[in-house]
């Protein structure tokens, strides 16, 4: 049994001063959930590496998005929302975000613009508990405000920004758009002179530090999001079981859909069976494009009782931070 290696991309250039040495580090972004940390490092990056639903809390892990330029290379880190954590895997996934901010080399805040113009008290409510912990890890750090391609009048946001811009010494403050990839420039131009002067810490074709296995597992997760309403995709995990490459070409992939309890499994598996196929089928697909090769992807249903809630149930399913 093989897998890939980590996948790789296209090297883009990014002039450096003449006689600048090379530069390379680590960026984490952080922030409340939903605010648009994993589209921004897909866009970052140039592909896509991290899963996104319009759901909250939909990144579990640290996912780490390589991107390499001519002098500098950066490894972007998406971290799971922080958020007040009630479950165990909540708070395994807010000490996860939190642990991520003392080992950067910067870090990129995010907050919703469009929430921003909404509900300014909330918003910055929420922010200002975000960089406490940003301040207690001591990591320089850049406000981004997200999202503004929804914010039909600009000038709304203006005084929302200085209001943010009080809360911290920051960096900069970047208003941006993740989904178009508007000023994203801006933050490039920002962060290459931050970063330590180093080699590259990765192959310049990387994409990801994460296997192929654990990409497949996210990209079925991400359609059970999609698919299923309510608390219910919350209640499930992914792991993939398997990694067959076959002379042929054909990659054969085993996964697992853990459900917390036997009522879910009929639910995950739908009538005459046919959710689990459109799962599995968009799953496939997406790891087809992603990995330009053949897949058969063997997907099944098993009944892990109450793991979300037992620290060996959470450890066995791969959410252990030792």
């Amino acid at each position: 049994m093989t897998e890939p290696d980590d996948t790789t991309a296209p090297t883009d250039a990014a002039p450096a001063p003449d006689g600048d040495p090379h530069r390379a580090g680590f960026v984490a972004l952080v922030g409340r959930p939903n605010v648009g940390k994993s589209t921004l490092l897909n866009q970052l990056v140039g592909e896509r590496v991290a899963i996104t639903t319009p759901k909250p809390q939909t990144t579990r892990d640290r996912i780490r998005g390589i991107r390499t330029f001519d002098d500098w290379q950066v490894v972007y880190v998406d971290t799971p929302g922080i958020h007040e954590a009630s479950t165990l895997l909540n708070r395994y996934m807010v000490e996860l975000a939190i642990g991520t901010l003392g080992d950067a080399d910067l870090v990129y805040l995010l907050v919703d613009g469009a929430h921003l113009v909404a509900k300014p008290e909330a918003v910055l409510a929420e922010t200002a508990d975000v960089v406490g912990r940003v301040a207690a890890a001591g990591t320089p750090c850049v406000l981004i405000v997200n999202k503004v391609d929804k914010v039909p009048d600009k000038g709304q946001l203006l005084p929302h920004l200085a209001a943010l811009g009080e809360l911290h010494p920051f960096i900069a403050v970047v208003p941006l758009s993740a989904r178009t990839g508007d000023g994203v420039d801006r933050l490039h131009a920002l962060t290459r002179p931050r970063l330590p002067e180093s080699p590259p810490l990765f192959p310049e074709d990387s994409l990801t530090d994460r296997s192929m296995r654990f990409l497949a597992a996210e990209m079925i997760r991400e359609q059970l999001f999609h698919r299923l309403s309510q608390e219910l995709p919350y209640q499930v995990a992914v792991t993939t079981d398997a990694w067959e490459e076959r002379e042929d070409g054909l990659v054969v992939v085993y996964a697992t859909v853990h459900v917390a309890r036997d009522g879910h499994k009929g639910i995950i598996i739908g009538k005459g069976g046919e959710r689990l196929k459109a799962v599995g089928r968009a799953a496939r697909l997406a790891l087809e494009r992603f990995s330009e090769r053949r897949i058969f992807l063997d997907l099944r249903v098993r009944v892990e009782e109450r793991w979300n809630e037992r620290a060996i149930g959470l450890k066995k399913l791969g959410y252990d931070e030792s």
